[in-house]
This record gives structure tokens, sequence and C-alpha cells, in this order.
């Protein structure tokens, strides 16, 4: 996940309410049950969640300082010095208690249709962590490169995964330092940003023409269960509806193909959307 501080939120995907139709659908004054206890650093524990009227998306609300959630403490925190045993764990998983599984399904299963036979694809996958996706996706025979911001996370991609492993905030890494990729992947990230449009719109410059990229993110249908739902824990800025994630791709360039609503093995309320640049659709379509 990307490096980018959290702050007080703010509406970053323009949509046309302007905060004049919505309310709040959950309030926290403490971690709810699971949620990674992050050093806070004093700071009382307040924060709760706004959803748009409209389209039905949710903002992060608090005044927290959460800039030091990322600053190489995130994999710390989350997996101590367990990364090793938990990849391990997760790669062990039976297919059908495995989220990485379906999703490599779901990529290779869309490749397939998209990309030339014998193709083999480019991969980037931002904010890889513990790097089990693109693990699989080298074992499918794909060109991997792999990003995070912690160091620690950097490491364990190219010694343990053993994929090109690159280290950084994906706002600041230059675009000749990653390339240009068939497919890029944004699994889980994209509700740990302020603005998430900018970052789908850096995405999509580094596609190759005819490439892809394949996001997913916490679906507001988890809020049927409550508020005590991982998909509202304190690190995500934003839960998607289907209406808005279509929408922050369109203020990025980009034109959704597919869009699927899952409920994963973990339990996770997902929404898993497939989209390319609006110019190449375009083209595709009035050639």
């Amino acid at each position: 996940m990307n490096g980018l501080s959290m702050r007080h939120c703010n509406p970053t995907l323009q949509c046309p309410c302007e905060r004049r139709v919505g309310e709040i659908s959950f309030r926290y004054d403490a971690p709810p049950e699971g949620e990674t206890r992050f050093d806070l650093r004093g700071q009382p524990y307040h924060r709760s969640y706004w959803r748009c009227g409209l389209c039905g998306h949710e903002f992060s609300e608090h005044d927290m300082d959460l800039s030091g959630l990322y600053d190489g403490a995130y994999v710390e925190q989350t997996y101590g010095d367990r990364m090793r045993a938990t990849f391990d764990r997760i790669l062990a998983l039976p297919p059908e208690r495995s989220d990485n599984t379906g999703r490599v399904r779901r990529v290779l299963d869309f490749a397939a249709g998209h990309f030339p036979a014998g193709h083999r694809p480019s991969l980037l996958d931002v904010g890889a962590g513990l790097g089990v996706f693109p693990f699989r996706m080298k074992e499918a025979g794909w060109d991997c490169t792999a990003l995070d911001p912690d160091p620690q996370a950097g490491q364990h991609l190219a010694e343990v995964v053993g994929v090109r492993a690159l280290t950084g905030d994906f706002f600041d890494v230059r675009p000749d330092a990653l390339g240009q990729f068939d497919v890029i992947t944004l699994n889980k990230v994209i509700e740990h940003v302020e603005d998430p449009v900018a970052m789908l719109r850096k995405a999509a410059s580094l596609l190759n023409p005819h490439g892809v990229l394949y996001v997913e993110v916490p679906d507001v249908a988890a809020a049927v269960d409550g508020p005590g739902r991982g998909e509202y824990f304190i690190e995500h800025h934003h839960v998607f509806s289907p209406a808005s994630l279509v929408m922050t791709g369109e203020r990025a360039g980009l034109e959704m193909v597919s869009l699927e609503r899952l409920r994963e093995p973990s339990g996770k309320y997902t929404l898993a959307m497939f989209a390319q640049s609006q110019k190449m659709v375009r083209k595709i379509v009035f050639k």
C-alpha cells in the first residue's frame, strides 16, 4: 500500500453532491476488534465515516494526525517478524479458503481473452506487501515487478518472492524508473490514499497500449454487518460503492471494462474492476 499520509477527510472524488447530500454512517471512539493498534502518539481516538447520498461512497473523517502510519512502521506493526511465516501460511491455504487464488484466476482469465496467445504479460503490482499475488503470477509465467513503500517489504519481495522489487512511494517514484506494463494491479491499495483519482491517473500513464488496470477495493456492502468490519479500519480512507469506483476510474481517464461484487473466502466484501484508458477503449470502439 502507498505511503501517502492520511489526513482529515476531503471528498477528493469530486462528487457532485459537494457534501450537501449524505449522512454519518459509523462513529468510533476506540479501535474496533481486530484493528492494528498503531502508535497514535497519545492522540484521542475519534473518527467516523460519512456516506454520500448520491453515489454511496464513504469517506473517513477524523482530526488525528496519521502522517506516520506508513513511514516504515506499517509492515512492522502489522506483521512484526512474521512476514515470511505469514507469506508461507497464505500460500499454503487451500483454494477454497484463499482470496489470492480467486484474484489470480480473475487476472489470468481476463488476460487470456485480452492478450494474444503466447504473449508473456508484464505486471506491476503496486503496494505488493507480502507479495503472495506476484509470486503466483510469476509461477504462471508472467514478468513481475512489485512496488512497496516499506523497505522491509521490499527486501522480502526481492529475496523471498523473487521478483523485481522497487521500494518507494508510488507518487514519488519516477515513471522512467518503473517502465510500462501490460497489467497494473492495485489490490486493496487505493482506499489507503487521500486522492485515489491521482493514483489511478498515474497508474494509467504507465500502461502499454492495450494495457489493463485491475483494482480491488473494500465494498460499502460491508456496512450491513455493522461498524466492526475490517473494511472500516482506521487505515481505510475510502470505502467504495460500485458507482463511486467507476466514477473514480473515469476521473482518472479510465473506462470500466468489467466490475464484479465479491464476498471473498476471508469474508471480505470486495469490488474488483478491470479498466483501460478511455482513449484506447474509444479507439477500439470507433475504429
